[in-house]
């Protein structure tokens, strides 16, 4: 009977979907796309199983394969509904990225309902996600690429992902958009002169008026009900590689350490602490090529000029003036741009030709690394 199923049963199910196709369209062909390890598993089809299951007399089997073929396409339309209830604006994305999110949690939730969040069902969620933004009219690739990004091999068959990872996957998906949408870096012939993220952003840092920035009548330190750097480091770094989690909850404590003694945010500093989440025998060194982050799409370069601060930018040493919430703010962004390296290689990094960054929310990386770096560290400290 297994024989049958993937061989004269198989060839059944494939002449029908060839018909369906030439009858109806290339939408048709999904019918098949069956709950768990059905026919092609993981999809939102409940009428269909598979051959050896669904084919019995010709008048059950022509029944199963008209139900399985009207659910396909009444899921299509209900997607097609959700989709239209978001009519989002690539180029306004700045302005819209709360619909994005919520776009994007709703449709992960109609996905894992339908589906039963069984065996495979992570792939036709990617999918779904991947068509939301193609239909506002983000490319293909760019959209496959920032779904991938977003989800990070978080979801797993016949589990139901918890409320604060898919609210995550949602955020991580709205922010990584942006008006151009390419995961490449722009090309200096096609575009222009390339963008330097790293001089865009000292610029408006020194605009600001820090000075002016109201402390809003508090002066004792929030005391946070939960230790939220933390948690975020166990559910997404320790669910896709426990030994880096590990490195970053000991940089962690380092850099609390740190700050509870009062001591200059230095880039040697910054190199103690990469060190723990790489795990290196030595601190890493200053990079030497310009660094990529955000898929590509931010660009850090590297001049004559450019070189390892000893200390961060002047205001960082201010005590007074700014709330301790902007100092935070300021601290943790500026460590986030003052630790250029060559990224893209090392464990936990996927291969590219180019440099780049694989988390979206990541600003150019300072230290050579493996893996994520410590962005979340300042917020805490």
């Amino acid at each position: 009977m297994r024989s049958w199923n993937h061989g004269e049963g198989k060839l059944w199910a494939d002449a029908m979907s060839h018909a369906f196709a030439e009858r109806f369209g290339r939408w048709a062909v999904g019918w098949r796309w069956a709950h768990d390890e059905g026919d092609i598993g993981g999809g939102p089809v409940g009428s269909w199983c598979c051959p050896r299951h669904s084919i019995t007399t010709p008048e059950e089997t022509l029944a199963h394969v008209a139900a399985a073929l009207c659910e396909w396409r009444a899921w299509l339309e209900s997607l097609a509904g959700r989709f239209e209830a978001y009519p989002l604006e690539s180029a306004a994305v700045a302005d819209q990225r709360i619909l994005w999110e919520r776009a994007a949690r709703n449709l992960i939730w109609q996905v894992v309902d339908r589906t039963g969040h069984g065996s495979g069902w992570h792939g036709h969620c990617e999918q779904v996600l991947t068509w939301f933004l193609q239909r506002w009219h983000v490319a293909a690739d760019v959209a496959q690429a920032l779904v991938a990004e977003a989800i990070g091999g978080r979801f797993h068959s016949w589990t139901s992902p918890e409320t604060v990872l898919v609210d995550d996957v949602a955020e991580r998906l709205a922010l990584s958009l942006s008006r151009d949408d390419t995961p490449e870096p722009a090309k200096p012939d096609s575009r222009g002169p390339l963008t330097d993220h790293l001089e865009r952003w000292l610029a408006a840092r020194g605009s600001v008026p820090w000075h002016n920035a109201s402390d809003g009548g508090r002066a004792d330190p929030v005391t946070p009900s939960r230790d939220g750097a933390v948690e975020d480091v166990r559910a997404f770094d320790g669910a896709i590689e426990p030994a880096r989690a590990k490195g970053l909850v000991a940089a962690l404590e380092l850099v609390r350490m740190d700050a509870a003694h009062g001591r200059s945010l230095t880039f040697e500093r910054l190199q103690s602490w990469q060190q723990h989440v790489l795990n290196t025998p030595q601190p890493p060194p200053f990079r030497r090529s310009p660094a990529f982050a955000k898929g590509g799409r931010e660009r850090y370069g590297i001049g004559p000029d450019t070189h390892p601060p000893r200390r961060l930018p002047r205001g960082e040493r201010v005590r007074q003036g700014p709330s301790a919430g902007l100092r935070a703010t300021r601290r943790l962004r500026a460590r986030d741009i003052i630790r250029p390296e060559p990224v893209g290689s090392g464990p936990g990094h996927k291969s590219r030709s180019k440099m780049r960054c694989t988390r979206s929310q990541c600003s150019v990386c300072g230290l050579r690394r493996s893996g994520n770096t410590i962005r979340k560290v300042w917020a805490s400290a």
